[in-house]
């Protein structure tokens, strides 16, 4: 007796299974898109190409005034300013002001005790009584000479003494009276604002000795005296940005610190040479601050406009350097593409102006258009390999130069 094996229902269903995926066909691929191809320096791809959806296009427009963006440094308007340093060497006996404190002219900000300036209102007090003295002696001759007791050349001679005493009496009053000193010699020497504004820098201590020579352009003042409700604007321009910013323009600056707040500042003179160690102009303008929120060495960007009688704008992304020369896609109609080279007149961060190669009203490839150079070397390299030899090496090398439209 023979045994036959029995299959269970769920080898079976497996069984029907496997044949069933095996007499299925495989899965067709869909066909892949026609290539574009270059006919007469032009890239031309054929309706619904999937690369068309990640090129962005947009318009050259003609040209009539340029942003640009200098860097600009708030500082005190030295018009309004005065720094303070002693004209005698001296000790600190008392200071009177503060930095943050409003001041007249007139209002003390420290007495110095000094000993140098003792000298001077002694020669002062001393000129004084010599101006007395050769009065009466001037005095007396005149009398002696009414009587005939002395010639004219002595009374000449008094009168001569008299005036120069009067000279040295007015010199030396006057050099004390600079310092705020009266008649007296107390060798008090008195620091005194001249102009209104609040003090904004205070170098000296009490008791401290000081010495004019300790002093100089490279040494901060005792006292710097401003009016803030004015600032000048320090702008670094370009030699391209000079006629935007002549003397009676106006601008508008940004302040890394208040960027929600734009100040208008007019430009109140530029420098007539190029700083050899920045290469650029040297422009000062005048912010008005009645709030006083703007502040000295505050940095910020001025905004400015220049204006062009030629060329056109286009964004950033649609010029590309291929080696010393610049080059725009231009979109002849929709799927047909153009390299021309192009001169270039201001580069900026978001736009490029261009002065010959795209006229206005043009459509340029603003975004992917290192894809497009890339699809135009593709081809040119493979229509050059499969060449009859000598025949296309000419138009593929002209080609390869980017030798079309401009």
């Amino acid at each position: 007796m023979k045994f036959v094996p029995t299959l269970s229902p769920s080898c079976v269903l497996a069984a029907l299974l496997a044949l069933s995926a095996c007499s299925k066909e495989a899965p067709t691929l869909p066909p892949e898109p026609p290539s574009p191809i270059l006919d007469g320096g032009q890239l031309r791809y054929p309706a619904e190409h999937p690369q068309l959806k990640l090129i962005e296009v947009a318009p050259a427009e003609q040209v009539t005034t340029i942003p640009a963006q200098l860097p600009a440094k708030l500082v005190w308007n030295e018009e309004r300013t005065q720094r303070i340093y002693p004209a005698f060497a001296g000790r600190v006996a008392a200071i009177r002001a503060d930095v943050g404190q409003p001041v007249e002219p007139g209002t003390v900000l420290a007495q110095l005790a000094s000993p140098d300036f003792a000298v001077a209102q002694a020669d002062a007090a001393k000129a004084e009584l010599d101006v007395s003295l050769a009065h009466k002696a001037l005095n007396r001759q005149r009398e002696l000479h009414q009587m005939g007791i002395v010639a004219t050349k002595e009374l000449e001679q008094a009168e001569a003494d008299h005036g120069r005493a009067r000279a040295e009496m007015t010199r030396a009053a006057a050099r004390t009276r600079l310092y705020g000193a009266g008649a007296q010699v107390n060798q008090q020497l008195t620091i005194s604002a001249s102009i209104r504004g609040v003090v904004v820098e205070r170098n000296l201590n009490p008791g401290q000795e000081l010495r004019p020579e300790q002093f100089g352009p490279a040494m901060p003042p005792l006292f710097t005296v401003t009016d803030p409700t004015s600032l000048w604007v320090l702008v670094d321009a370009r030699d391209a940005d000079v006629d935007a910013l002549r003397p009676g323009s106006t601008f508008t600056v940004r302040l890394a610190a208040l960027p929600d707040l734009p100040f208008e500042a007019r430009v109140s003179a530029a420098a007539d040479v190029i700083d050899p160690g920045t290469r650029t102009v040297k422009v000062r303008a005048v912010v008005a601050n009645p709030e006083r929120r703007l502040k000295a060495e505050m940095l910020g960007t001025a905004f400015i406009e220049r204006t062009r009688q030629r060329g056109v704008v286009v964004p950033a992304g649609a010029v590309t350097l291929r080696g010393t020369e610049h080059w725009v896609v231009v979109q002849v109609k929709p799927g047909v593409f153009e390299r021309r080279r192009v001169e270039t007149a201001d580069e900026g961060a978001r736009e490029v102006v261009v002065t010959s190669g795209v006229k206005p009203g043009e459509m340029v490839v603003s975004e992917n258009t290192l894809l497009l150079l890339r699809q135009f070397r593709l081809i040119e390299q493979d229509n050059a390999v499969h060449a009859p030899a000598g025949a296309a090496s000419a138009p593929a090398a002209a080609a390869s130069d980017g030798k079309h439209g401009s």
